[in-house]
């Protein structure tokens, strides 16, 4: 029986886990929340932190895996790939999934070899922000280094609003790091988004979908994919074999990598973030839907060396959509509301919280209430839906 470690086992991690115990694998699942709903799946659960690579080590070892994954993760994508490396099992360099975690080191990574990037540096302290601030043009972006979901990420106008933007991304940082940028003015409509999934170093899927935003509440942070996505086809060959190109300097061998990227003014192309990993916000559901392939699946079974996976499907002239349930208030959740007019294009539901239940306004991706997939009649249809959902769904709150 192949044994498998899980690295997390919140709510959107159970997918994997679950995925697993079907085919009959040994689940062994590692998360430091006491409460976590995964452990209830799992064959074992041990209460040990996913970033701590020691102790994730020493089980792993103890256990004798098979394979170790991170669904979903960015901040356990470097112990997972630790841990392979350490015990020879199918990875990617550890060295490498750093580098696509740590926003810092993606910068200089792109920098160094000679990809489109932003200016970017980062800092410790507020002091030294300041000092080199005058020698960006505004408006920039700053987040912390290491944390997903878009926590702690603020879009700056103007030098008064440093300090404020500083201070949210540096308490949201383990690392106690900020990174400031440039921000990038697209020249299309949406940001580009999605999976893409590598077999044996080489492109074998391309996912990309249209980032939908709540521009009155905060436009950094997504709230719904949609697919297909809208940019020319040279576009899109473009970022493929950027990618790749980025596969090959990291030698990254498996798995499913989730994208941001976009066109600039420029029309040049450029990469926000590239995590090794499945997307979040239910990114692999989707992609299921439209393709009708099963990356959660997929990426169980590279985990565990097995290679053979399908990755080929027709596009059809089709409209999906995900979007993420959320509440501009914070209090207690009373019901959620759909118009007769979307309930007719929703496919399912995946509600998280509960009437009754408090919930918090939506400034980062881990406050999501739930979501929903939907599939339109016509593009026309789906773009302005996702653009008005307002109208369409209501969260109230007392």
């Amino acid at each position: 029986m192949k044994k498998v470690m899980f690295l997390g086992g919140a709510m959107m991690q159970l997918p994997a886990i679950k995925y697993a115990k079907k085919q009959g694998y040994y689940t062994i699942l590692c998360d430091y929340l006491a409460d976590n709903p995964g452990q209830y799946y799992a064959n074992e659960y041990y209460c040990v932190s996913t970033t701590d690579k020691e102790a994730v080590l020493a089980i792993a070892i103890e256990k004798e895996i098979d394979g170790v994954f991170a669904y979903v993760s960015d901040p356990a994508a470097p112990t997972a790939a630790y841990v392979a490396n350490q015990l020879n099992l199918p990875s990617n360099p550890y060295e490498s999934v750093v580098i696509l975690t740590k926003k810092d080191l993606f910068r200089k990574f792109l920098q160094d070899n000679g990809f489109n990037c932003p200016k970017a540096d980062s800092f410790k302290t507020l002091k030294e922000a300041r000092e080199k601030i005058k020698e960006f043009h505004f408006p920039i972006i700053v987040k912390p280094v290491d944390t997903s979901a878009s926590r702690g990420i603020s879009l700056v106008k103007s030098i008064e609003e440093i300090e404020q933007a500083f201070l949210n991304a540096i308490s949201q940082s383990k690392e106690k790091k900020v990174i400031i940028e440039e921000y990038i003015e697209m020249s299309h409509d949406y940001q580009i988004g999605g999976d893409v999934f590598v077999l044996d170093g080489k492109l074998a899927f391309c996912g990309f979908l249209n980032c939908h935003r709540n521009k009155q509440l905060n436009p950094l942070i997504p709230i719904g994919k949609s697919y297909p996505v809208m940019i020319e086809d040279e576009k899109a060959e473009l970022i493929r074999q950027e990618l790749q190109r980025i596969i090959d300097l990291l030698d990254i061998k498996m798995g499913a990598m989730n994208i941001e990227a976009v066109f600039g003014k420029d029309h040049k192309p450029y990469f926000i973030e590239i995590g090794p990993r499945n997307g979040g916000n239910m990114i692999s559901n989707l992609l299921e839907l439209i393709t009708g392939i099963d990356f959660v699946q997929a990426s169980v079974e590279c985990a565990i060396g097995n290679h053979s996976i399908r990755m080929d499907f027709e596009p059809k002239e089709e409209y999906y959509s995900s979007y993420t349930l959320h509440s501009a208030k914070q209090g207690i959740l009373t019901d959620i509301t759909f118009s007769k007019a979307i309930e007719e294009n929703i496919i399912s539901k995946y509600i998280y919280k509960d009437q009754g239940t408090a919930i918090d306004i939506f400034t980062a991706g881990n406050k999501a209430l739930g979501f929903v997939f939907l599939k339109f009649d016509s593009l026309e249809e789906q773009l302005y839906k996702m653009d008005h959902m307002n109208q369409y769904i209501t969260v109230n709150v007392l």
